[in-house]
């Protein structure tokens, strides 16, 4: 007997974000069950910003 797909495909994510889900509406709005600001706390602490990367630091000033 063939293995049934689950209705949602459950891809590898960081444990911070362990149950984060996001949500289209009909009238195109992001829906999330996460706040806005813990998503870009998150976001701030894992991810570089490519605008940023060549932008000298205080240090260098």
């Amino acid at each position: 007997m063939a293995k049934k797909k689950s209705d949602v495909d459950k891809s590898n994510t960081n444990k911070e974000l362990d149950g984060f889900e996001v949500k289209i509406n009909e009238f195109g709005e992001i829906i999330t069950n996460y706040n806005v600001d813990k998503v870009n706390d998150f976001l701030d602490e894992h991810v570089d910003d490519k605008k940023l990367k060549d932008r000298p630091t205080e240090e260098d000033k």
